[in-house]
């Protein structure tokens, strides 16, 4: 075999852009994942290529993990391939990324429209009632799969080891949820939309401390650009006359709202936790569980006279159905996207959860539109698009042995290692 060419990509394709670059030798897990001992790598910031001595029908899984393959001469025109096609797979990721984060929003302006129309048409204002039925549905699916697993993946071993860590979880869960659904009664919508935003700015301290996540520049200013697009939503309410509800205690609404999001910061970062370290599994059915147990205690102390009001007939008990289901489905999702994303992109991209219900609401409660409504949808997918699109960085603990490990492409790398089906750990090195 002819020898390989050792070339900068970019002097070697002059139709990409000029970038400053240098090679080293490859280390063992990266000899490893491309199959070849005498392979260099060429980095250029958060890009990565390299050249080795590879079969041609090696091809396809060199150039998904290890980004350009730089092959003999009579290749030449399949390395050029390689090229495009590894500078192109990250924006398909960025698409799939936005499309599971919209998808969660759909969920998320389920739950709205189903709640609004129990209080606005039925007068049904139960919130813990139905955070209660999406608990029962949680425990009877994923708690009990965990009753039928084995060994360590056990529920009673599960119980046994954490049950006060799960504990803890679930009344964070069931107090986020029923702190911010109550705020509505003491503060404006607009409160509770620019408060809510809080949690995002809680979420990213709690992750640089707990997940040891490192963050660039480039992340704050996507974040400020979500934030941006979250004002600009709350300036098309006032100017649509959506904000005629003053508020019965702003003081006490504002502050439930911010402990709420806090909570809601603190149950994402766990969960990040639990579904990449453990299984989704565990942190279903763990929080299907002691989210049952606290929810239902506190339906019995709070709503139990509002229950008792109910007229119940197919409409409400439809509406009730509707909204579990969606709460389901949010909950189900939710630790698969976080799972190939982050807990802080998440909630980026759930941003748009309250435009689409205003999208919906201009049919089904005769809002008003506003131009600004499709400004700020536009203004949070680019903070958001900006945010997935940049490398994040991992640490390891200081007194762990292993050295940093820096995650590379774009902050969704769960899919690119799904869809090459290679192991994590060499694949996290490329």
């Amino acid at each position: 075999m002819a020898e390989n060419k050792i070339l900068s990509p970019f002097s070697a394709f002059p139709f990409l852009p000029t970038a400053m670059g240098s090679w080293r030798p490859c280390s063992h897990s990266e000899q490893a994942e491309t199959g070849s001992p005498s392979c260099r790598l060429w980095t250029s910031g958060s890009l990565k290529f390299t050249s080795v001595e590879v079969l041609f029908e090696k091809a396809d899984r060199i150039s998904s993990t290890a980004g350009l393959v730089l092959f003999p001469e009579a290749s030449f025109s399949w390395g050029v391939f390689c090229v495009v096609w590894s500078l192109t797979m990250p924006l398909w990721d960025i698409l799939k990324t936005i499309a599971l984060g919209q998808m969660l929003s759909l969920c998320i302006c389920g739950t709205a429209i189903t709640s609004q129309y129990l209080a606005e048409k039925y007068r049904v204002n139960t919130p813990m009632l139905q955070s209660f039925i999406n608990y029962c549905l949680l425990f009877l699916v994923y708690t009990l799969m965990l009753a039928f697993q084995s060994g360590s993946d056990n529920l009673l071993e599960i119980l046994r080891r954490k049950w006060w860590k799960y504990t803890l979880l679930g009344l964070a869960d069931v107090e986020a949820n029923y702190l911010i659904v109550r705020a509505y009664q003491y503060t404006t919508l607009t409160s509770v939309q620019l408060l809510d935003c809080f949690g995002i700015p809680v979420l990213m301290a709690l992750s640089w401390f707990i997940l040891r996540a490192r963050y660039k520049v480039i992340h704050f200013i996507a974040v400020f650009v979500c934030l941006l697009g979250v004002g600009t939503m709350v300036g098309a309410d006032i100017l649509a006359g959506r904000e005629d509800n003053s508020g019965s205690d702003v003081l006490i609404g504002d502050i439930l709202v911010l402990l709420g999001a806090s909570l809601y910061a603190v149950s994402n970062v766990c969960e990040e936790y639990i579904v990449k370290k453990l299984s989704r599994q565990e942190f279903l059915g763990m929080v299907g569980l002691f989210g049952t147990i606290i929810s239902g205690i506190q339906l019995l102390i709070v709503e139990y006279k509002d229950i008792a009001r109910i007229q119940w007939d197919w409409k409400i008990a439809l509406l009730f159905v509707a909204f579990a289901l969606c709460m389901f489905c949010l909950y189900s999702f939710m630790p698969l996207v976080i799972k190939v994303t982050s807990a802080t992109s998440v909630n980026l991209g759930i941003l748009t959860a309250d435009l689409y219900s205003l999208f919906f609401g201009l049919f089904l409660f005769e809002y008003k539109f506003s131009g600004l409504y499709i400004l700020s949808f536009t203004v949070i997918m680019v903070g958001f698009i900006l945010y997935c699109s940049t490398p994040t960085r991992t640490v390891e603990p200081p007194e762990s042995s292993v050295p940093p490990v820096t995650s590379i492409g774009i902050d969704n790398l769960g899919l690119k290692l799904e869809e090459s089906g290679l192991p994590e750990t060499h694949s996290a090195v490329l």
